[in-house]
């Protein structure tokens, strides 16, 4: 079996939908066939340098207030009564960007890796400006080099306050941040066969290494980030034999704090696990929830090998582009294989259905946030409230036994039908002129025949599933939930009529029923659910 060989095959509807489903959060239609017919090679280079990495700055979403519209990171004073709603607007800036229609990329995909991967919590971290900075470093580095992320992710003012960086001194070292270090973003807690990688003491030494970062919030002087040469342990740190006994030498001054830094990173990196566990985590993202032994062997061993290689040095975009360019990600075992997170489900569904998000502008802010908050509070509800885990772990989903699967329970499931319910049947406002409801007639007229069931059935099913609806499922959408038992040409009849008097009600109704039963099926159907 290739596995990590270049798959060579030009993109099919199947495979490049495949593709754009995994390497973002969904596809429009248009992606979908301007995609089909090219390398896997290619398509990849795109999505890559479809990366807009510099984006406008949050706005001011208070439609009340003299200032709707305008950035305020920069603002002096702090605004620290406005801190809550600042905040949050960091929230529905970034699902904005990831909602946009056009260019589509990879960023934000891997940028949710990321954030997943080095988790904060927005109410812990309680600080806008630091909550903006954390996910602008992330989407900066997300195709960047990895070990200079943990460097600056170390440093990082919200990560500092969620895991109590802030509060390592001399003395009286705080072990969490040091902790997580190693068992959640470099490490890992034990290798592939279940083994410890690091002892305690290892955990006591690093958190040694990184005494002395601190953070100002709130406007306080210095405002960000900074190293306290006094509140820094000069002594030597010595390590287990998992890092080979490696010592650390104690440093003093004001350069104390990089210096040590530099050394703990490029230790932990040089751990033999720690490429492995990377890339373990971007295999279960991209390609399958489950790692099995051969995966272990033959994907995740040369994956890591490449990653560390010092031809590579723990470049990350080289390492995504091989992967999504294997010949194993496109193996029909792999299509399919996860279940559709709300972000995939709610952002991949606003893009596919062509509801366009609002500009930001002062005019158009109401506009904006009844679009954002539409998708936010729908996500929340499927319990993946955007920049608020549950655990440092990150979402359960991606680390609990069962994975993806976690995504779909008695809760969630009637959420994601009530989503379904939402855009058939409208009602959910952007403003005066946009409703975020499907266009069902709009997209019954591109059928090749609109007025025959069967055309309207192979229209409205076209890029919806992972795999082709075999013949049998496609007469069971027509003859059972489309026409419901009555005879096809009753569909040619109601169709005709309605087109001949579009501006009757009752015609309309039977029409845009047929369509709602039969679109509402479809959407609900297990596939829909599935990537």
């Amino acid at each position: 079996m290739p596995y990590l060989d270049p798959y060579t095959l030009v993109l099919t509807e199947k495979t490049s939908s495949h593709l754009l489903r995994r390497a973002t959060f969904g596809p429009t239609r248009q992606d979908i066939i301007n995609f089909t017919g090219a390398t896997a090679a290619d398509a990849v280079n795109q999505l890559i340098s479809n990366s807009d990495f510099i984006v406008p700055e949050p706005v001011d979403l208070d439609i009340n207030s003299s200032t709707k519209g305008e950035t305020y990171l920069s603002r002096v004073p702090y605004e620290i009564n406005k801190n809550f709603y600042y905040t949050h607007y960091v929230r529905l800036w970034w699902i904005g960007i990831m909602a946009r229609q056009t260019p589509t990329s990879i960023l934000d995909k891997l940028t949710l890796f990321w954030q997943n991967h080095f988790v904060t919590n927005v109410e812990i971290v309680n600080e806008y400006k630091f909550e903006f900075g954390y996910i602008d470093l992330l989407r900066k580095n997300a195709l960047g080099n990895f070990k200079y992320l943990v460097k600056e992710i170390t440093k990082n003012s919200a990560m500092l306050v969620f895991l109590n960086g802030n509060q390592n001194v001399k003395g009286e070292p705080n072990e969490n941040y040091a902790r997580e270090l190693q068992e959640l973003f470099v490490v890992g807690e034990k290798d592939f066969y279940g083994n410890p990688t690091y002892e305690e003491n290892d955990v006591r030494e690093a958190a040694k290494v990184l005494t002395g970062w601190k953070t100002n919030a709130y406007g306080a002087l210095p405002h960000g980030t900074y190293f306290s040469s006094n509140n820094h342990d000069e002594t030597d740190k010595i390590f287990s034999s998992h890092y080979g006994n490696n010592i650390i030498f104690g440093r003093a001054g004001l350069n104390a704090g990089e210096l040590e830094l530099n050394d703990l990173v490029s230790m932990l990196l040089n751990h033999q696990e720690s490429a492995k566990f990377i890339c373990r985590k971007l295999y279960r993202w991209f390609v399958n929830p489950n790692v099995t032994e051969n995966i272990e062997l033959n994907i995740i061993i040369p994956l890591a090998t490449f990653f560390a290689s010092p031809a590579n040095n723990f470049e990350i975009e080289p390492v995504v582009r091989k992967l999504l360019t294997s010949q194993h990600f496109y193996e029909e075992s792999n299509i399919g294989s996860m279940v559709k997170s709300p972000f995939d489900l709610i952002i991949g569904s606003m893009r596919f259905f062509n509801f366009p998000v609002p500009q930001v502008s002062p005019a158009e802010v109401s506009s904006y946030l009844n679009y954002v908050n539409f998708c936010f509070y729908l996500m929340e509800n499927m319990q993946m409230e955007i920049l608020k885990q549950p655990s440092v772990f990150g979402y359960e989903p991606y680390y609990q036994p069962g994975y993806s699967k976690i995504w779909i329970n008695s809760s969630t499931l009637g959420r994601r039908n009530q989503f379904v319910d939402a855009i058939i049947y409208g009602g959910n406002l952007v403003n005066a002129n946009y409703n975020i409801k499907i266009d069902l007639f709009k997209l019954a007229s591109t059928a090749d025949v609109p007025n025959n069931a069967n055309s309207i059935v192979e229209q409205f099913a076209k890029f919806m599933f992972t795999h082709e609806l075999s013949s049998a499922q496609k007469m069971f959408l027509v003859n059972n939930i489309m026409m419901q038992g009555l005879p096809l040409t009753t569909w040619q009849f109601e169709y005709n009529a309605f087109i001949a008097d579009p501006n009757n009600i009752d015609k309309r109704n039977a029409v845009e029923y047929r369509l709602q039963t039969l679109m509402r099926y479809i959407l609900k159907l297990a596939e829909f659910q599935i990537c």
